[in-house]
């Protein structure tokens, strides 16, 4: 381009009302240039004198005088644009989709250059001609090609909407600017676009971020469905091979059972059939001589009854049967003692499936502390907030909403309100003593009835050996064992609260189906002192895995159900 734009750039060049390169440029006493016609226009109507771009106020309607340097550069310029204009081919404008034709144009439609704002149509590069040379439409305001140009025009003033009124948010004239919102914050239409459009890309920003975390979500829900189905077909591979092993060692001791019956029965009837046969052949001799008798008897012959006397009175070879018995066999217990054998494999072989639970629970555990904003001013709390036991002596604390302040209870510091999480308490040497969780906003006042409708999930042991599930009603507890170490477990979604006796590695109790709707703590109460006989301290003790069996993945579940499997066939 020509030295005259390396004086001034092309912004620099544009009057901010008519927003097109300066005609008679004038320069006002703020600093700031604008086409002579516009400015006077502008001062006409509006009865104070003030910068259109800054609002400085004048005083005195300033004189105006054409700054003959900038009408040179605006002139070279205009000159310049239309040289360079001119030297691109005509193929150029041809309209392309979402550009702007030519309304003057016939046939095809060339993309047009400029959109008259007077005339209210938009011309291609040959049509544009006279608005570049004639002196009457030279003064037409011209401006980047738009569609809908009827759309961008005061309706009132039948202006260019060229300006922003922030108080009634809407696009208005320079006319409007100086009669109906002359005492509004007027600002240029670029100024309020670029605010506008800063906005809308810190919004579009701020959707991309929420849009790329719903995505993350999105993958986070399929992955947890895709877990959810390895579980599934994990909890269903083992199911099937445990109770099919089961339903075969049951089938095979049924069998076995029904075979040593039909054996006792066998042998029974094959004993008395012998007896049968050999009592068959001595009736069958002794009718035979009874026959003999009779016809002896009845003769007349007294020579051959006497001859024959000695031999047919004289008892046949016979045994005696008199003590002779076939004992039914007795089957009384039978079914009772198979079925005894077949529990006791049974049970064997949960001690391994719950281990293997206890296992697999463990991977869950959690570093577990104890509050003492919660305690009962008679609970003593060791430094690490680890153990807790019951003292003679009330301390005097201050009234705290969160303290139990009738029952001997302490809660976790730590609360969960998702996932899963498992601890271990030691209890050893207690008589009494109650474990488990509470929700957060459960009632601490007074007595306390712990169940789940009070939001509360835990197990009690009372008098060293009676063991209680504290639902509603209270469940009594059958234990094969006094538990030295509880194991808790929960799931707070799957609402499962389990128990454990870690060193048995036994399943003590589980609440299932729970509907948990607060944070959960955990719950301890070492219950009372009991003159000494209840002092030994509740202990959050380190979860340590000493169970010596597989994972439950697929494959250990595998061979866990073959063992299961193996044994029963050889218990069978």
């Amino acid at each position: 381009m020509s030295a005259a734009s390396c004086l001034l750039t092309e912004d620099q060049l544009l009057c901010s009302i008519c927003l097109d390169v300066f005609t008679d440029p004038v320069t006002i006493p703020c600093g700031h240039n604008f086409c002579k016609n516009y400015i006077t226009k502008n001062w006409d109507i509006n009865a104070r004198h003030y910068c259109p771009i800054c609002k400085d106020l004048f005083k005195r309607r300033p004189e105006l005088k054409i700054n003959t340097d900038i009408k040179g550069i605006a002139a070279q310029f205009r000159q310049s644009a239309q040289q360079e204009s001119s030297s691109s081919s005509l193929e150029r404008y041809v309209s392309l989709p979402g550009e702007v034709p030519c309304d003057d144009c016939t046939g095809t439609k060339l993309n047009a250059l400029k959109s008259c704002l007077v005339c209210l149509a938009s011309y291609c590069e040959t049509h544009l001609e006279p608005h570049l040379t004639k002196s009457g439409l030279k003064k037409h305001q011209l401006i980047d090609p738009v569609e809908n140009l009827e759309d961008r025009m005061c309706e009132k003033h039948d202006k260019l909407l060229e300006l922003f009124c922030k108080n009634d948010q809407r696009c208005v004239c320079m006319m409007c600017s100086v009669s109906d919102h002359k005492t509004h914050d007027v600002v240029p239409l670029k100024e309020e676009y670029e605010g506008k459009k800063a906005k809308l890309d810190k919004r579009k920003a701020e959707m991309n971020q929420m849009i790329q975390k719903r995505r993350l979500k999105m993958q986070e829900l399929r992955r947890s469905v895709e877990l959810s189905d390895e579980n599934a077909d994990r909890e269903i591979a083992e199911g099937f091979q445990v109770f099919t092993a089961l339903i075969e060692t049951v089938q095979r001791n049924l069998n076995r059972l029904i075979d040593s019956v039909k054996e006792k029965q066998e042998k029974t009837k094959n004993q008395a059939e012998v007896f049968i046969r050999e009592l068959e052949q001595e009736i069958s001799e002794l009718e035979k001589r009874s026959t003999v008798v009779q016809q002896i008897s009845h003769t007349g012959d007294h020579l051959q009854l006497l001859q024959n006397f000695t031999s047919l009175n004289a008892a046949p070879p016979t045994k005696d049967w008199t003590a002779i018995r076939v004992h039914p066999p007795s089957y009384e217990g039978t079914v009772v003692r198979t079925v005894k054998q077949l529990e006791v494999m049974i049970r064997e072989q949960m001690k391994k499936l719950v281990g293997a639970e206890l296992k697999r629970v463990q991977q869950y555990k959690v570093d577990m502390t104890l509050d003492p904003d919660t305690a009962h001013p008679k609970l003593i709390l060791s430094d690490d907030g680890k153990q807790v036991y019951e003292s003679d002596t009330k301390k005097n604390l201050p009234d705290n909403p969160l303290r139990f302040d009738t029952c001997p209870n302490v809660l976790s510091r730590q609360s969960f309100s998702s996932g899963r999480f498992y601890y271990e308490v030691q209890v050893k040497g207690k008589t009494d003593w109650d474990l488990g969780v509470t929700e957060g906003l459960t009632n601490r006042r007074g007595q306390i009835i712990v169940n789940p409708q009070n939001g509360y999930w835990a197990i009690r042991l009372r008098n060293e050996n009676e063991y209680n599930a504290l639902a509603d009603p209270s469940v009594r507890l059958s234990l094969k064992s006094h538990p030295e170490k509880v194991g808790v477990f929960v799931d707070y979604e799957e609402g499962l609260v389990s128990f454990y006796d870690v060193d048995a590695a036994a399943l003590i109790y589980s609440f299932t189906g729970c509907s948990f709707v607060e944070s959960l703590y955990s719950y301890f109460s070492p219950f009372l002192n009991n003159s000494g006989k209840n002092s030994a301290p509740l202990i959050i003790s380190s979860v340590q895995q000493t169970i010596n069996v597989e994972p439950l993945t697929l494959r250990g579940r595998f061979r866990l159900s073959q063992r299961f499997r193996s044994t029963l066939n050889l218990s069978g």
